[in-house]
């Protein structure tokens, strides 16, 4: 037994991370335009006592039609509800668990976006979460007005700086700061408001907040940067990062890397938690995980396939699919991140360009078996210090789902590495992080 507790959240992107998810039988294909089929995946990782759900979010769709046609047999980020919409209504159907959505620090304002995620945590009793990102897709940016994104330091510059104006103006108002006596006719301490008053490079705002006295202080801030200015940012403000590895060496040296930077920042290394995806295919044999697994593979339309290699490779319709990838496709490419580490397999391991799309993005590095199979492999990463935890991002949902929650989660517990209730009232006590400390006070 350990006292040591893996945190896990339940990445709900629509019909789930598979690209042919929304092929599947079981699938309601129109799911992502109704709001039961995410309340049925909240309330099944609540059942699990999962820390939280987690909704990755993208301000458009960021797949060019390349080659002709394949869009329109591309079913995933496709069509789905705006999620900080969305998670109020999951918040009135749920009771513990956290809720965290995406938003782009490149397409918002911070005043906005900090009045919206505290209207959440109020909402939900203290469970609101923000994963920051700086979107990176010209066909985003426009949708914006503009023809394409800003340079990569400008787009970290900018997020390292909403993020602290959006801490700023959570901090507005103290603890205390509504007095709200009717007797005397004082609403509120005016020593406990305060106007943040910000000017910096990218932006001006005087504060204060129309929303106060959070449940948290401040909402979670969840980031997912591999780049060295995200783990940077990471390593200095968020409280989880929802990062990507392929293999256990390479999470263990993310998590070194990152925890390392923290102390210069004057924080603990406990007070962030690295929680990498994980896509587990679970059944009770082998043979039937697999069969499962196969079953989603023959769905995957090669056009679909061709289309999600596009934005890495180019256009590669013109090869077979079933010889390896041609020699001079990456060009002179600088890649960053996931598309770097796709092109590294294309290099090292020379698959097929089938193999290359049926075995890229999370899925394409499904963990597959019986519940023991599953719990081996995580329990392994949790005490190599590889990662405290794990956003699982089912292959389908809420099937997946459903799957890891009913069978995994009893295994986990059964060895001492998951809760078997909620420790806390807020999404900040549940995933033992320390109050956020209000720089008033």
């Amino acid at each position: 037994m350990t006292e040591r507790k893996m945190r896990l959240g339940l990445s709900i992107r629509g019909h789930g991370y598979h690209p042919a998810a929304w092929r599947h039988p079981d699938a309601p294909a129109d799911g992502t335009l109704h709001v039961e089929h995410y309340v049925r995946s909240a309330q099944i990782a609540e059942r699990g006592k999962l820390d939280m759900i987690f909704f990755a979010d993208g301000a458009g769709i960021r797949q060019d039609d390349v080659p002709a046609g394949s869009l329109a047999r591309t079913g995933r980020d496709m069509i789905e509800l705006e999620p900080t919409m969305l998670l109020p209504a999951l918040a009135m159907v749920t009771k513990h668990l956290g809720l965290v959505a995406t938003a782009s620090t490149t397409y918002n304002e911070p005043y906005n976006l900090a009045r919206r995620f505290a209207t959440l945590d109020l909402i939900s009793g203290g469970r609101a979460g923000w994963n920051v990102v700086a979107s990176w897709s010209a066909l985003e940016a426009q949708n914006f007005g503009l023809e394409t994104t800003l340079d990569y330091d400008t787009r970290y510059a900018r997020s390292a700086e909403f993020v602290e104006v959006v801490k700023g103006l959570w901090d507005g108002w103290e603890d205390g700061a509504l007095v709200l006596d009717k007797a005397s006719g004082r609403y509120f301490d005016e020593t406990k408001m305060h106007v943040l008053g910000h000017r910096g490079r990218f932006f001006q705002v005087r504060g204060p907040l129309t929303v106060a006295c959070l449940p948290q202080g401040h909402p979670v801030i969840v980031q997912a940067g591999a780049s060295e200015q995200g783990r940077e940012l990471g390593a200095a403000t968020a409280d989880v990062i929802y990062s990507i590895h392929d293999t256990l060496a390479g999470a263990r040296d993310y998590y070194e890397d990152v925890k390392g930077r923290m102390a210069k920042y004057g924080r603990a290394r406990d007070d962030l938690k690295i929680m990498p995806a994980f896509c587990p295919v679970v059944a009770g044999t082998r043979a039937e995980a697999q069969a499962k697994y196969d079953a989603l593979q023959a769905l995957f339309d090669p056009l679909a396939g061709l289309g999600s290699l596009y934005s890495t490779f180019g256009d590669l319709s013109g090869y077979a699919l079933d010889e390896p990838l041609p020699d001079g496709a990456l060009g002179n490419r600088e890649l960053r991140s996931i598309a770097a580490r796709l092109a590294e397999r294309a290099r090292t391991e020379k698959p097929t360009i089938r193999e290359l799309y049926l075995r890229s993005g999370i899925t394409g590095s499904a963990r597959i078996g019986t519940p023991a199979d599953i719990a081996d492999i995580m329990q392994e990463w949790f005490e190599a210090e590889a990662c405290d935890g794990f956003n699982i991002a089912p292959a389908t949902l809420p099937g997946g789902g459903e799957d890891f929650v009913e069978m995994v989660v009893p295994e986990l517990r059964r060895r001492g590495l998951f809760r078997t209730e909620y420790e806390g009232a807020t999404l900040r006590e549940n995933l033992g992080l320390r109050a956020a400390v209000n720089r008033y006070s």
